[in-house]
């Protein structure tokens, strides 16, 4: 029986390794790097193809194996990490990744029994497992894809149309069907927001420092909110710069006016008709809490990114090896 496997989130700019118990998916010991997919297939396309590009990536994960080694944590635990499976999510299939697996057209089922799995091995003694994204005719995925197959364990309606809401610097709103998924949307409000927050004209009146809980900056939030379903975001967004030179709005209240803004935008395409599934952690939990309850829209269950992340990978995990 496969008593541990190596949970392997590896996106865009960060790459994280966590060591799991695999019945009761504990986390034993974690460690995050910066040395995120981009970097890596820069760093591999800058040495000319000397390593072959399945080698260099693979080598990446073994220097971050033997890191995680090392922490007190696995030490303790006296756990080898030695031919411990590595279950894959993320970019790591992309066109810049490990492999280049093709996406899964949708609909695929919540059971991910139709997702595209590899398995490689052959490089090192931890054989390394890997899925695909999925797509529909104009939008992709990669790696939300493994957290709706964690999802079902906490799903109390699944023979019902229902819908997981994944916020982040790219937000999706997936719709589940008869126990499949059958679309998706995504969103760019945290890369709008970082990029209005930083490099626009707004960036001299927005500031990062206040609290939600603070009634103020919860106000402005909410105004943020309402706004967003009245206005146009284009002109809306520009308040933003008024507010303070017109009255004087403090740059921490314009932040969360701001992101009350772009979430208020977001969400107004939620279907209200159906149950809606919070898929978050992190900061953003409390603001899209927050901002569902001001627009009426009722959060069914709210379940842990992290949590429905690796209790996909153990799906995908146990289909794969068969052991545990």
């Amino acid at each position: 029986m496969m008593e541990h496997f190596l949970s392997c989130d590896w996106g865009t700019s960060s790459f994280r390794l966590r060591l799991i118990e695999a019945n009761s998916l504990k986390v034993i010991a974690a460690i995050r790097s910066k040395e995120g997919i981009a970097d890596t297939y820069r760093s591999w396309w800058g040495q000319k193809a000397v390593v072959e590009r399945e080698a260099f990536y693979m080598r990446i994960i073994k220097d971050q194996i033997n890191a995680l080694n090392q922490q007190d944590d696995v030490q303790r635990s006296g756990i080898s990490l030695s031919g411990i499976p590595v279950v894959l999510s993320g970019m790591a299939s992309s066109t810049i990744g490990l492999v280049d697996i093709p996406y899964k057209v949708l609909p695929f089922a919540l059971d991910g029994s139709d997702l595209t799995i590899r398995k490689l091995g052959g490089q090192f003694d931890n054989s390394v497992i890997i899925i695909s994204g999925a797509c529909t005719e104009n939008d992709v995925m990669r790696g939300e894809e493994t957290k709706v197959l964690g999802c079902k364990h906490y799903l109390t309606c699944i023979d019902q149309n229902l819908q997981l809401l994944m916020p982040g610097t790219h937000p999706k709103h997936i719709v589940i069907k008869d126990q499949q998924i059958r679309g998706f949307k995504t969103y760019m409000t945290g890369e709008f927001f970082d990029l209005l927050a930083g490099q626009s004209v707004l960036s001299g009146s927005v500031q990062a420092g206040g609290d939600l809980k603070d009634p103020i900056c919860g106000q402005h939030f909410k105004e943020g909110l309402e706004a967003a379903q009245q206005g146009n975001i284009l002109h809306s967004s520009f308040l933003v710069r008024s507010r303070q030179v017109l009255h004087q709005v403090p740059a921490p209240y314009n932040y969360y006016y701001l992101s009350g803004l772009l979430i208020g935008t977001e969400l107004k395409e939620v279907n209200k008709m159906f149950p809606v599934y919070l898929v978050s952690a992190g900061l953003h939990t409390a603001l899209y809490e927050n901002a569902c309850a001001v627009l009426g829209i009722s959060i069914a269950q709210i379940i842990d990114a992290d949590e429905a992340l690796i209790r996909g990978q153990q799906v995908v995990l146990r289909k794969v090896v068969l052991l545990i």
